[in-house]
Order: C-alpha cells, then structure tokens, then sequence
C-alpha cells in the first residue's frame, strides 16, 4: 500500500469535500496527487496535506477560489510577498465583516419576527405594533 491518506481521509481532515478535493487537483490549486499503483486511488502526502489544511481554513472563512489561488501564489515567494499578503487578508477579514453585519441583521429580524408572532400569539396587540417599525427598518437595513 502507498503511504499517504485517502482522499476520505484528507476530505475528513481538510474539511474540503471530495469533489473539492479534485477540483483543486484539477485547476491546478494542489499540483497532480501521486496514485496507489495498485488502485489508481489518490493518496495525499503530508506536503499536499499542508496545502490542503491551508486552503480548507481558508475556504471555511468564505475565501474565493481566486483569492486561494493568489494565496498559493504569493506563498511561494515567501517573505518577500508578505505586504501582498497582508492585503489580501486584510481584503477578506473586511469582506467577512461586511457579511457577519449582514448575517446579524438578518438574525435581529428573525428574532424580531418570533417575537411578532409571540405576540399575536398572546394577543397582545401593543407588542405587535411596537415591533413593526423595527422590522421595516431592518429591511431598509438590508
């Protein structure tokens, strides 16, 4: 058997799905993966698994495939990258804080229209009308 991890086990331990895994493979965002002689199945070798923790971080934060790729790209120049770096993450955090603002809005407004219904449910007419304008004021937020 060839060392290395299957891609059930780099999928588990990466994070990324199979299919992901082999679309890296095939645009070239993780080089050829050697293959089992025996089975032709891919084995990911501690190297490739790097990469592949890496980009599975990445990705999980909502990085874009392009942005991987420039990440991989200015990785392997090294320090001397490090400013270019550091846009780019810089770049994403304040993409992701722009998202997490909008998922907290959306989770106010679902919150505000469980206590609608609460309300309506109670009958209790007052709570209801006091939360409407809150609730469209959110929407303009949206």
């Amino acid at each position: 058997m060839t060392a290395g991890l299957t891609i059930l086990e780099a999928s588990r331990r990466s994070g990324l799905s199979e299919p992901t895994l082999r679309y890296y493979e095939q645009i070239g965002l993780v080089g050829p993966v050697p293959r089992d002689p025996s089975s032709g199945h891919r084995r990911y070798d501690a190297e490739t698994m790097d990469v592949l923790d890496s980009l599975g971080c990445l990705r999980s934060a909502g990085m874009r495939v392009e942005d991987l790729r420039r990440y991989l790209e200015l990785l392997a120049r090294g320090d001397a990258a490090a400013a270019e770096q550091r846009d780019l993450f810089d770049d994403h955090a304040d993409r992701l804080e722009a998202e997490i603002e909008r998922l907290r809005l959306r989770l106010e407004y679902l919150r505000l229209k469980a206590r609608l219904w609460d309300a309506r449910d109670r009958g209790d007419t007052g709570t209801a009308r006091e939360l409407v304008p809150r609730l469209l004021a959110l929407i303009d937020r949206f």
